[in-house]
């Protein structure tokens, strides 16, 4: 039996849905599509990270020859209905990036295990494209909402890579898109218009991008979300599923009934909208660290993403947990708090948002405070 036989196995003995393995040649398609994007993918390119390096694996290996592309089925329970609609389905399947001490962090390295003990030098910290290199490998198809799509897993896969100094036997790549020609479901169905046409996302607008990426601390990008993407982003606070649900290659996987997933249960009985705005250190840790650690640790952004869910469901019952968020020594939860009591309104909320103009000293908060009062004056 083949070593390449071997690696295959093993990596569906361990839950991978497929598995594919392609040269470690350049990818430079994924290049120039990046940098063809103009300011639209700044960000990417000013990662210190340098992520766009990994398209070049033999830069950064030159023992590289192959490229091992992994997919995993991430939607095989049940997701709870609270949670649908507030977040994302991959990550409420605690599988993106996840730590090394859970299950689904452990597949990976379990991987890289049974390829080190083959014999194997594994490249570390080499960011391969992805989605591109599941194609090559014969793993995934392209959809038109940017997403790669596998069999009857349909979009809901993780996918991972790894870089390796073997020569394998190499899949056929299966780079194509299969979406039905005429289809434009995702591309309607996307609040923002972020998908501007077939295979061309624009982040800034999507709403998953705005609700996790956008932190001071990144180049090129700020805390700071605009009005019109906030009233867009409806109650999502982490990640965003509307184009993949809009898909018809996803509508037999949505359609399938599967087991409750009893941890996502017990998550979604104590998940609230107006708890994750107060954020108490223990629901933190039991509730929202378990299904949103991928991205934000400063749970000021957190905080941000629900009061712009609280706002966005104008139900004046939320007005009371806004009003203390008023008075929260973190500027970022008073100031879309703020906004969110404008999008609510009424004289109540109107009432708050003046009191608070009068012991406002930060300059954005202030400008919040009269966007939203000046909303609610309208309304």
């Amino acid at each position: 039996m083949s070593i390449t036989r071997d690696i295959k196995d093993f990596a569906l003995d361990i839950g991978y849905s497929k598995i594919g393995i392609t040269p470690a040649d350049s990818f430079q398609d994924h290049i120039d599509e990046v940098q063809s994007r103009g300011e639209i993918y700044d960000y990417y390119l000013a990662d210190p990270r340098q992520l766009l390096q990994g398209a070049q694996p033999k830069k950064i290996m030159p023992s590289a020859r192959s490229i091992i592309s992994l997919a995993w089925d991430y939607a095989q329970k049940a997701f709870p209905e609270p949670l649908l609609g507030k977040v994302g389905r991959i990550y409420q399947a605690r599988c993106y990036n996840a730590p090394p001490d859970r299950i689904n962090g452990a597949r990976l390295p379990l991987m890289m295990d049974f390829l080190a003990k083959m014999g194997c030098e594994i490249g570390k910290g080499i960011f391969v494209p992805e989605r591109r290199a599941g194609a090559r490998a014969g793993v995934t198809t392209f959809g038109k909402n940017n997403f790669a799509y596998t069999g009857k897993s349909g979009s809901f896969i993780l996918l991972s890579s790894i870089v390796l100094d073997k020569e394998l036997e190499y899949d056929a790549p299966t780079y194509s898109v299969k979406c039905p020609r005429d289809c434009t479901a995702c591309m309607d169905a996307c609040p923002t218009k972020a998908i501007y046409e077939p295979l061309k996302l624009n982040p800034r607008r999507c709403l998953a991008f705005n609700a996790f990426s956008t932190q001071d601390e990144r180049p090129l990008v700020t805390s700071y979300i605009p009005p019109e993407i906030r009233e867009k982003m409806g109650t999502r606070v982490h990640g965003c599923d509307v184009c993949q649900e809009a898909c018809p290659r996803n509508s037999a996987k949505l359609k399938e009934k599967y087991p409750e997933d009893p941890f996502l249960v017990n998550l979604a009985e104590e998940f609230s909208l107006t708890k994750m705005l107060e954020m108490p250190d223990q629901f933190y840790e039991r509730t929202i660290r378990p299904i949103m650690y991928n991205y934000i640790q400063d749970k000021k952004y957190l905080r941000r993403n629900a009061a712009i869910a609280l706002g966005n469901t104008g139900d004046p019952d939320h007005v009371p947990v806004l009003a203390l968020a008023m008075e929260d020594p973190e500027e970022l939860v008073r100031g879309y708090s703020a906004w969110a009591l404008g999008r609510i309104g009424g004289p109540r909320a109107r009432s708050i948002l003046e009191s608070g103009l009068k012991r406002e000293h930060s300059s954005p908060v202030i400008d919040e405070i009269k966007a939203a009062l000046a909303d609610s004056a309208g309304s």
